[in-house]
């Protein structure tokens, strides 16, 4: 279990970690992160003690609630998903400053910035996942990768307090994975949309 003061590398492996998480499910690492503060599970910086407040946990709960429904809707989850946009990487951001408060300014934009990139990166990912497996006929495996999603970030955000240079690697991998996924989508949407000669059929 994290203490404070935590080191520079635990700071770091827990940043990695929450902030990938949050990437896949934000309200579900905010409504973890503070339940595990409220109960002294680990002990956080003071700038996060406000996830810690039962308002906070409990809007996050509710939220995550609303998203483990609308997240597990085919074709709909692509607008969800391309909504958070807009939410999962800010307020990783929000997180990754709020722990390196007691750094000096240019190393807090650093992290925060650094946080916002890799939950940009899980967030991608995970859009690029979903935009491959919604046109299948069959609701089973978006809920399945839903469910797999929601697990990844409530695991990542107890082991990074637990565990964080453990979560951190596991991260690592997953970042590595992530951009093979992309990649491989992107080309094959490049296929499927390609208007070239190659395309055309044979006269």
């Amino acid at each position: 279990m994290l203490k404070l003061p935590i080191t520079d590398g635990e700071l770091v492996a827990l940043l990695v970690s929450t902030s990938f998480a949050a990437g896949l499910n934000v309200y579900a690492t905010v409504a973890t992160l503070g339940l595990l503060g409220h109960f002294q599970m680990v002990v956080l910086p003071d700038a996060l003690n406000l996830i810690t407040n039962w308002w906070v946990i409990a809007a996050a709960t509710v939220l995550f609630a609303i998203e483990f429904v609308a997240d597990k809707i085919p074709a709909f989850d692509l607008i969800w998903n391309a909504l958070h946009t807009f939410i999962r990487v800010p307020v990783a951001s929000l997180i990754a400053w709020g722990a390196t408060s007691h750094l000096e300014p240019q190393w807090q934009m650093v992290a925060t910035l650094a946080g916002g990139l890799i939950a940009f990166a899980a967030h991608g990912g995970k859009t690029a996942a979903r935009a491959a497996v919604t046109p299948s006929p069959e609701p089973v495996s978006n809920m399945a990768l839903s469910m797999g999603e929601d697990v990844t970030a409530i695991g990542l955000s107890w082991a990074a307090t637990q565990h964080p240079y453990a979560a951190a690697g596991f991260v690592v991998v997953a970042l590595v994975l992530t951009l093979f996924v992309m990649r491989w989508v992107v080309r094959a949407m490049k296929r499927l949309f390609s208007t070239g000669p190659d395309a055309a059929p044979a006269a």
